[in-house]
C-alpha cells in the first residue's frame, strides 16, 4: 500500500523534480517507509511505500526493468500474486524478489496492459512503456484504490490524491458545475472519471487509460458487473454455501498475503463481526481488534461497543476499544478535512480517522466490513425502493437523493442549474444492460460507482492518512460477481442481507445479527447544536464563503436556524453538507489562490 505519482510532458520540456517532491510531500503519510524516485525523458515518477509485502530494497519502487523497457509505480496488494509468480516463472521469467510489484511489472512485459484482467486484488498502477512512448494509468474493478489525473497542453499529472496534484501547481482549481451537482445530490459522490475540480479528473474503476506523449488519450473499460441470475438455478442452501465458501476464501487470501499481522476493524455490526468469526475459524488465534465511540446525545448513542464487546468475549480477540469526547472531535477535525482527497460528508469520516489513528500503532493491515451493505442489500432504502413503483429513476430518486433539483437550484447560485445533471447519469446506469431486475440494477450502480466515491474512498483516506492498509473483503471480485447473480429477495430478507445472516448463526451472538442496521454514529455531526453549529455557521458566513458566493444566502440562514430540521433521505444533516465542501475548499484549494 503506497502513494504514487508522476508527470508525463507533452511540450518536449523535461518533468520537474520539484513537483514530483511537492506531491510526494503530500503522499508522505500514505507510505512513511520509503521513497522512491525515477526519471528518463519526458517522464517522472515518483512512490511513497507503506511496505506490507517484501519488506527488503527488492520491493523499492518506482521498479524498472530494462529489458523490456517498462517502469512501475503500484498502490494496492495483489491477492493471487504468488500463483502469477509461478506462471511467469514457467515462462521463463527471473525474479530478484518476493513483491507483487515485481509480478505485475513481469506480467505487463509477458501479457502486456490485458495483464490487469489476472490480478485479484486492489490496485491503482501507472506504468510507463518507453519504447512505444506511452502512459498507463490503470485502477482496480470497484476503484478501491484512488488515482487522480490532471491533462493540459503541457503535461500530465498523476497521483494517489487529489491534493497531492494540487501542490504540483497549475491546476484549474474551478468548481465543475456537473460534479457540483452529483455532490449535493448523492451524499457528496462526484462518480468517475470527474472531481470536484475542473481541472483534475480520476480514472474510473476497472478502467485503463493509455497517454500518448502527443497527448492523445485512448480509454479502455476491462471489466464490468453483470447482475443476471445463472442458467442453472440455485436453492437457497446452495447460495448460501457458495457466498459462505467464497467469503471464507476473500478473507483468508487477504489474512495470508502479508509480511505484517493484520487486524479487524470492529464496528459491531453484523459484517466486521463475520469477519472476526471467520478469520477465527482460519487459526488466527491471536487475532487484533479495534472499535471507536464517541459521546452519546439525547437523539442518538455514540457507540456500539455492546455488541462489538459480545463478539471479543466470544472468540477473546485482543481488543482495543477508543472512546473520543466530542470536544476532540471538534479539535480533529481540520485535520480530518485535510486527509480528504475529495469533500466526504458522511460522518464517520472523522470516526475512521480518529481510529486509525490509534490503530496504526499497534498493526499495518486491517480487514474492514466495507461493501456488504451494497453487494448484499443491507440499507433500509433497499426495500423501499424495492416496494415502490414508476419507473427506475424515481424509485431511486425519491428514496435516495439528497435533494430533488428543485431545492439544489434553490440552495446554489451557478448558471446552470437549470439541467438536472445526476437524474442523466443514475438513468443511464440504471439502464445498462445485464441487470435481471430493478433491485440488480440499484446494486450494481452502488457497487460499482457510489460505493467507490463514499464508503471506500473514505476508508482508504482515513487510514492511510495514518500509514494504516484497509482491507475491504466483501468486495473481492469473485465473491460479488456470484452474489451479483442472486435472486434479490435473498438479500432484502430478513432486513436485509439474508444470506449473511444465515451464515453468520452460531458464529456471532444472536443480538448482533438480529439488532437493527448500525452505522459508525458520530451524533455531533448529525445532530448539530452548540460548539459544532458555531462550527458550521462561522465556516458558512466567513468572508471566504461569502466572496465565493457558491450558496444562496436565504437557504444557509435557513439551516442555520432550524438544523435539527433539514435531513437527507437517509438521514444526513443539510448543514453540515454545505459546511463541508465550503471547508475542504478553504482547506485545500483557497491556500493556492492565496500564494500560500
Amino acid at each position: 500500500m503506497c502513494g504514487i505519482c508522476g508527470e508525463l510532458r507533452l511540450d518536449g520540456e523535461a518533468p520537474g523534480r520539484k513537483r514530483i517532491d511537492a506531491m510526494l510531500r503530500v503522499l508522505a503519510p500514505r507510505g512513511p517507509d520509503d521513497e522512491g524516485h525515477w526519471q528518463s525523458g519526458p517522464l517522472a515518477m515518483g512512490h511513497r511505500r507503506l511496505a506490507i509485502i517484501d519488506l527488503s530494497e527488492a520491493g523499492h519502487q518506482p521498479m524498472h526493468d530494462q529489458a523490456s523497457g517498462l517502469t512501475l509505480v503500484f498502490n494496492g496488494t495483489i491477492y493471487n500474486y504468488p500463483a502469477l509468480q509461478r506462471t511467469l516463472r514457467d515462462r521463463g521469467h527471473v525474479f530478484h524478489g518476493h513483491s507483487d510489484t515485481e509480478v505485475i511489472l513481469r506480467a505487463w512485459a509477458e501479457w502486456g496492459p490485458a495483464c490487469v484482467e489476472r490480478l485479484h486484488g486492489m490496485f491503482a498502477i501507472a506504468v510507463w512503456d518507453s519504447r512505444a512512448q506511452r502512459l498507463y494509468l490503470v485502477r482496480d474493478r470497484f476503484g478501491i484504490k484512488p488515482l487522480y489525473y490532471s491533462i493540459d497542453d503541457h503535461r500530465v499529472l498523476f497521483a494517489s490524491s487529489l491534493p497531492a496534484l494540487l501542490a504540483a501547481g497549475g491546476i484549474d482549481t474551478t468548481i465543475d458545475n456537473v460534479a457540483l451537482h452529483h455532490h449535493f445530490t448523492l451524499h457528496a459522490v462526484v462518480p468517475a472519471p470527474r472531481t470536484i475540480l475542473k481541472g483534475v479528473r480520476k480514472v474510473a474503476p476497472a478502467t485503463r487509460l493509455c497517454i500518448d506523449t502527443d497527448g492523445g488519450v485512448t480509454v479502455d473499460v476491462w471489466w464490468r458487473l453483470r447482475a443476471t441470475r445463472p442458467a442453472v438455478a440455485r436453492t437457497e442452501w446452495e447460495w448460501t454455501e457458495a457466498i459462505h465458501d467464497a467469503l471464507r476464501s476473500a478473507v483468508e487470501k487477504r489474512k495470508q498475503i502479508a509480511d505484517v499481522p493484520v487486524g479487524v476493524l470492529l464496528s459491531g455490526g453484523l459484517d466486521s463481526s463475520l469477519l472476526v468469526a471467520l478469520l477465527a475459524e482460519a487459526g488466527v488465534d491471536d487475532l487484533k481488534t479495534f472499535s471507536v465511540g464517541f459521546e452519546d446525545k439525547p437523539e442518538e448513542k455514540g457507540s456500539e461497543f455492546e455488541y462489538s464487546d459480545q463478539v471479543v468475549a466470544r472468540y477473546h480477540t485482543d481488543h482495543h476499544k477508543f472512546v473520543i469526547p466530542n470536544s476532540e472531535v471538534l479539535k480533529r477535525l481540520p485535520e480530518a478535512v485535510r486527509a480528504m482527497a475529495e469533500p466526504m460528508v458522511g460522518q464517520d469520516a472523522v470516526a475512521f480517522y480518529l481510529l486509525a489513528e490509534q490503530v496504526s500503532r499497534h498493526v499495518k493491515v486491517v480487514q474492514s466490513g466495507q461493501g456488504a451493505d451494497e453487494v448484499f442489500g443491507g440499507y433500509f432504502w433497499y426495500p423501499r425502493m424495492h416496494d415502490d413503483s414508476g419507473p427506475p429513476l424515481a424509485r431511486f430518486a425519491r428514496h435516495y437523493f439528497d435533494r430533488d433539483h428543485d431545492e439544489f437550484c434553490e440552495m446554489i447560485n451557478v448558471d446552470d442549474c437549470g439541467i438536472d445533471y445526476t437524474s442523466a447519469l443514475v438513468e443511464e446506469h440504471l439502464g445498462m444492460a445485464d441487470a435481471d431486475e430493478f433491485i440488480d440494477q440499484v446494486l450494481r450502480f452502488d457497487v460499482t460507482t457510489l460505493i467507490v466515491d463514499d464508503p471506500v474512498k473514505r476508508v482508504d483516506n482515513m487510514t492511510m492518512a495514518w500509514g494504516l492498509e484497509a482491507r475491504v473483503p466483501f468486495l473481492d471480485h469473485e465473491l460479488v460477481e456470484l452474489a451479483a447473480q442472486m435472486p434479490p429477495e435473498l438479500k432484502l430478507r430478513s432486513g436485509g442481507k439474508h444470506v449473511l445472516r444465515t451464515i453468520a448463526r452460531g458464529r456471532i451472538p444472536d443480538a448482533v445479527i438480529d439488532r437493527p442496521k448500525g452505522y459508525f454514529p458520530v451524533p455531533a455531526l448529525k445532530y448539530v447544536e452548540g460548539e459544532f453549529l458555531d462550527f458550521m455557521r462561522e465556516i458558512l458566513t466567513s468572508d471566504a464563503c461569502r466572496q465565493r458566493g457558491l450558496y444562496n444566502p436565504a437557504y444557509v440562514s435557513r439551516l442555520l436556524s432550524e438544523p435539527e430540521r433539514h435531513f437527507t433521505r437517509i438521514q444526513g444533516s443539510k448543514l453540515w453538507h454545505l459546511a463541508l465542501l465550503e471547508f475542504w475548499l478553504q482547506t485545500h484549494v483557497d491556500p493556492l489562490s492565496a500564494g500560500a
